[in-house]
């Protein structure tokens, strides 16, 4: 054999062995901590798998992938409140409230005598909730609540109270759902604290929604968030190794089993404004094979909607949930004109007929998933602080899998025909609302 065909050969063997165990190896065990961050360029990046991809990035980011985290999926309203009351009833030091709005009802009555139960047991309470989410419910905490809040012993503050002129407190709202007891159990997703996530409402029916619940080092993470956004709120300096008992070691340690790892990404208008959108798009841009999606208000930024369309370009099959019936008007409309849009473009998209599915989930080829507070709108994306999980666990992903299968069987799959059935005054409705995507 010619001496620079002999060696052609044994360098083209020796590259394909070694991408083939890269293949091996990148598609066993998930443990994103070791992973390389391949460049953008690099032709072995197709061999690995999705939620490599993905972590890789969120390490080029400096998002911190933890180990070793009990994750408990909480598909409704009503086991997320027995879950966290349960939860709450065992505290010991410290309990960190931080929502959007507290609906004055039966549950957040409940909640806050539970509360004040626990400040006479000793345990030091705190809780912020927005100013904006507080105005647009229709029971609002008004100033005679809080103050028998406070005269209870509970720490109750109002992010970003409205002053005139009042145009400068629209946008940067706080939207993170964030509880953290003793700084060892966590809880996020998109769930307020209201009885219409048990009860539903008779104008929209069932209320579905999503959180979860974290036991283990990354409760951390949750809490730092919790404390950055109080300290700032309230010109204290909250601190502590009593609200942080998981240590720097237990932080860094490596997986002890597959699965359990979870990153917290979190968007902070003017520290880190583009952060939510990134990683979206970084999660989207790592499918190889298929991305579910549900979100209730789905009017994407033009930087999302690329990504998507990207995807569908190369095979991926994108599969979007919206729901049929909505708690607010206007952004349906636009909604339904985009979701349109990309169905021409090949996504597969479903109108959930059982109730209204407030859910902000996206689970990616089946390996990892994000559950979180942030809406695919402008809004979540460009303007308010917003806070997602990103949990790299087949179980916990598989079981949202699994749901978004049922429900689509209560769905109706959005063609062009059933897209000419909404009146062309809906159809003009929708395209005029999709105007104002870059506000809502």
């Amino acid at each position: 054999m010619n001496p620079l065909y002999y060696k052609l050969l044994k360098t083209w063997l020796f590259s394909f062995l070694l991408i083939f165990a890269g293949s091996i190896l990148a598609n066993g065990p998930l443990y994103a901590e070791n992973r390389n961050i391949p460049e953008k360029n690099d032709t072995t990046r197709r061999w690995m798998p999705a939620d490599s991809v993905f972590a890789n990035w969120l390490r080029s980011k400096n998002y911190q992938i933890v180990n070793n985290n009990e994750i408990q999926l909480l598909t409704s309203g009503r086991e997320k409140f027995n879950v966290m009351f349960e939860e709450i009833r065992k505290a010991q030091s410290s309990i960190h409230l931080e929502y959007f709005n507290f609906r004055n009802d039966s549950i957040a009555g409940a909640l806050f005598d539970l509360l004040g139960d626990k400040v006479h047991d000793g345990v030091k309470v705190r809780a912020i909730y927005d100013a904006f989410g507080n105005m647009s419910n229709n029971r609002p905490l008004r100033k005679k609540h809080v103050k028998a809040l406070h005269d209870e012993g509970i720490e109750i503050v109002i992010f970003d109270p409205f002053t005139f002129p009042y145009i400068n407190h629209a946008f940067s709202r706080d939207h993170q759902k964030i509880v953290v007891i003793d700084g060892k159990v966590g809880y996020t997703g998109g769930m307020n604290v209201a009885d219409y996530y048990i009860n539903g409402l008779p104008e929209i029916g069932p209320w579905r929604d999503m959180h979860v619940r974290f036991k283990g080092p990354i409760v951390a993470k949750l809490q730092e968030a919790f404390l950055k956004t109080w300290n700032d709120e309230t010109h204290q300096h909250i601190d502590g190794n009593e609200l942080f008992p998981y240590s720097q070691d237990s932080l860094n340690a490596p997986p002890t089993h597959a699965g359990g790892q979870v990153a917290i990404v979190q968007r902070i208008p003017h520290k880190a404004p583009k952060a939510m959108r990134e990683a979206y798009i970084a999660a989207i841009n790592s499918a190889q094979q298929k991305i579910e999606i549900i979100n209730p208000y789905f009017t994407p930024i033009r930087c999302i909607r690329r990504a998507l369309e990207d995807a569908i370009k190369r095979g991926v099959r994108v599969e979007i949930m919206i729901p049929g019936k909505s708690d607010i008007p206007f952004t349906p409309d636009a909604a339904m004109y985009i979701v349109n849009k990309l169905r021409k473009k090949g996504a597969h998209i479903y109108i959930y007929n059982g109730g209204f599915h407030h859910s902000k989930i996206m689970m990616v080829d089946d390996r990892f998933c994000t559950v979180g507070s942030t809406n695919l709108n402008s809004r979540s994306l460009r303007y308010d602080y917003e806070i997602n999980s990103f949990i790299f666990d087949l179980k916990t992903t598989d079981e949202l899998t699994q749901m978004f299968k049922q429900d689509k069987l209560n769905s109706t799959v959005l063609t062009k025909e059933v897209y000419k059935k909404r009146s062309v005054f809906k159809r003009l409705w929708g395209w005029f609302a999709h105007l104002f995507v870059p506000v809502i």
